[in-house]
C-alpha cells in the first residue's frame, strides 16, 4: 500500500506517524479541501483527485471537502497581493460544476462530499476568537508570501490570516486522520496538524503532491498561461495537446497522473529504457487519460483525427469559409480575413518556412490561386475550405 500512496507525493509528514496509522488497519478519514474559485477544472487538479482515489481503492474514506466559505475569503497562497473575494452565488454555481467534474475520477458511491460552511458558519464570533488565540502574528508572518508582503510593506488584510486558520479548523471538524493538498499548501496543512492538538485531536498527517507543470514544462499548470489540459476539452484537443508534450514531462504525468498499477507504469518505464519509441507509451498513457474524461470511441477517433492532421490530411470536418472574389487576390490576405493569421506579415512568413500548403501541396511566395475552391493548411494542424465566390 504505501508504495502506491508514495508514487509521485513530495512528502509525508510525518512518516512514522503516518505508517503507524496504517499499520493499525484502521478505515482512515482522508480529507483534501477545493476552493470552488473557477468554474473549470484541468489535469493539474486532479493530481490530489489522483491520490484520493488511490486512498478510496485501497478502503479508506474520502472526504472531498468544498470551501464555499473559504473560497469567498480567498487564499492568499503565493500571492502578492490580497485577492477579491467572490461572491456567495458564484462559489456556489462554482462548486455545482465541481461536483459534475470530480466523480469522472472519485467513485461517488464512496465518497462523502461536504462543504465547511457548515461548520465555519456556525462558529460565530466566539468561537472565532477562540479560534485566533491558537495561533500568533509572529508565527503566521513566517509564512513565505506573507513574509515577502510584510517586508514590502504590501498590505496584508486581516482577513487573509483568518483564511489559514478556517481551513486549519477544518480538519478539526472533520477529524481528518490525513490531508492532502500541493506542495504550496503546507502552512495551511501543518496548520490543521497544530490546531487538531490544541483541540485535543490526534493530529493528522499531511501528504502534499507537487505541482503539476503545464504543457510548456516549465510554468505550473494555469488557464490564465494558457498551457493546461481542461477534463471537458474536447478528445481531440486533448489527444493533441498530450501527444506533444516533450518525453521527459511524460514520464511526469504518467507518475501524477496515471491511475495504472505500478507494475504497469514500471513497464512502460521498462519499455523506454529498451529503446521503445516514447510515442508509443505517449499514445497509451493519452488514451488512459481520454477514456478517464470521455470514452474509448472518443479516443480513438482522437488519434485518426491526430494522424490524419499529422500527415497532412485533412479532419473529417474543415471549417468552411466564402471569400468574395477579389482581382490580385493573394493567399496571407485570405490567412488574415478568416483569422488563420494576426498580420499579412506572419503569413509570408509562415509561406517562407513551408508552414503554408494549398490542397497537400507547400507553396512559395510566387503561388497563384487558380482554383474557386481548395483546401488551406496552416501548420499540422490548422485547416479551412476556401471558397471563392
Amino acid at each position: 500500500m504505501l508504495e502506491i500512496i508514495k508514487r509521485g507525493a513530495d512528502e509525508i509528514l510525518v512518516l512514522s506517524e503516518f505508517e503507524e496509522k496504517i499499520k493499525t488497519g484502521k478505515k482512515l478519514k482522508i480529507k483534501a479541501g477545493f476552493d470552488p474559485t473557477a468554474p473549470d477544472l484541468h489535469l493539474g487538479h486532479t493530481v490530489l483527485l489522483n491520490k484520493l482515489r488511490q486512498f478510496q481503492d485501497l478502503g479508506h474514506e474520502v472526504i472531498f471537502l468544498i470551501g464555499d466559505f473559504t473560497g469567498m475569503i480567498g487564499d492568499p497562497t503565493g500571492k502578492n497581493t490580497t485577492r477579491p473575494p467572490l461572491t456567495e452565488a458564484e462559489v456556489q454555481e462554482n462548486a455545482k460544476t465541481y461536483q459534475a467534474q470530480v466523480f469522472k475520477i472519485l467513485d461517488k458511491n464512496k465518497t462523502q462530499v461536504v462543504f465547511n460552511s457548515s461548520w465555519l458558519k456556525a462558529l460565530g464570533a466566539d468561537g472565532m476568537l477562540k479560534l485566533s488565540a491558537q495561533y500568533t502574528v509572529a508565527r503566521m508572518l513566517e509564512r513565505d508570501d506573507f513574509s515577502k508582503r510584510f517586508k514590502a510593506n504590501q498590505p496584508i488584510s486581516i482577513h487573509e490570516f483568518l483564511y489559514p486558520l478556517m481551513q486549519g479548523y477544518d480538519s478539526v471538524a472533520l477529524e481528518a486522520d490525513v490531508e492532502l493538498g500541493g506542495t504550496d499548501q503546507k502552512f495551511n496543512l501543518l496548520m490543521g496538524r497544530e490546531l487538531q492538538k490544541s483541540y485535543g485531536q490526534d493530529p493528522q498527517t499531511i501528504l502534499t503532491m507537487p505541482l503539476l507543470e503545464g504543457l510548456d514544462g516549465v510554468n505550473k499548470m494555469s488557464k490564465s498561461l494558457n498551457n493546461y489540459i481542461g477534463i471537458n476539452e474536447p478528445p481531440e484537443i486533448m489527444y493533441a495537446k498530450l501527444m506533444s508534450i516533450s518525453d521527459e514531462l511524460m514520464l511526469r504525468y504518467i507518475d501524477l497522473l496515471s491511475l495504472k498499477a505500478n507494475e504497469e507504469i514500471e513497464q512502460w518505464k521498462l519499455r523506454l529504457k529498451q529503446g521503445e519509441n516514447p510515442k508509443n507509451i505517449k499514445d497509451e498513457f493519452t488514451q488512459e487519460i481520454i477514456e478517464r474524461f470521455h470514452n474509448s470511441d472518443a479516443y480513438h477517433m482522437a488519434k485518426e483525427d491526430f494522424a490524419k492532421r499529422s500527415s497532412g490530411l485533412a479532419p473529417d470536418e474543415v471549417k468552411e469559409f466564402k471569400i468574395s472574389k477579389q482581382e490580385n487576390l493573394a493567399i496571407p490576405q485570405i490567412l488574415k480575413t478568416i483569422n488563420y493569421v494576426t498580420s499579412t506579415s506572419e503569413a509570408i512568413r509562415l509561406i517562407k518556412s513551408g508552414g503554408i500548403r494549398i490542397d497537400g501541396e507547400k507553396i512559395d511566395l510566387q503561388y497563384q490561386i487558380e482554383n474557386s475552391n481548395f483546401l488551406i493548411q496552416v501548420g499540422k494542424r490548422k485547416f479551412a475550405k476556401i471558397i471563392l465566390s
